[in-house]
């Protein structure tokens, strides 16, 4: 039931009123991946940015996939520009990369780590973006420190 690549054009849509863009997926995931609800992806935008995202069904007869900000710089389109698009479905584990440092505070920290542990790959890769791109090494510090006390607060995400 599963198609190596799929390929074609679309339109960069946005959503409401908001800097938020995505692409309505022109197929049916069902009958490509076997799954009606979130597919895991990777895809390759204009034959040169790679992106690694999921395709959701949100209110809309279609899958959409998001286009960060980023990708449209990289791209250099906006909302109404063509965007040619290859996906294929990412059965690849997501793991993120934890810093030494960061390691080494859930090492004093065990149940956070359990929690950390048990939380979405998406969640648990903002938690370690979001230390990573602290530009002093005070910054860094004080978010690793909250960041153990959202989590033992339970709170998914920052």
């Amino acid at each position: 039931m599963t198609k190596d690549v799929i390929s074609f054009k679309t339109v960069i849509l946005q959503s409401g009123d908001i800097n938020a863009a995505y692409i309505e997926c022109p197929f049916s995931t069902e009958e490509y991946f076997g799954k009606k609800g979130l597919v895991k992806i990777k895809a390759i935008f204009d034959g040169e940015v790679e992106y690694r995202g999921s395709l959701v069904k949100m209110k809309s007869d279609y899958h959409t996939l998001g286009l960060t900000q980023e990708i449209r710089n990289q791209l250099g389109k906006s909302f109404g520009d063509k965007v040619s698009i290859k996906l294929w479905e990412d059965k690849e584990e997501r793991t993120v990369i934890i810093p030494d440092d960061v390691i080494l505070v859930f090492n004093e920290n065990l149940k956070a780590k359990e929690l950390f542990d048990a939380i979405s790959y998406t969640h648990r890769k903002e938690y370690i973006r979001w230390i990573v791109e602290a530009k002093k090494p005070e910054t860094r510090e004080k978010r690793k420190v909250k960041m153990i006390e959202l989590i033992l607060a339970r709170k998914k995400g920052i």
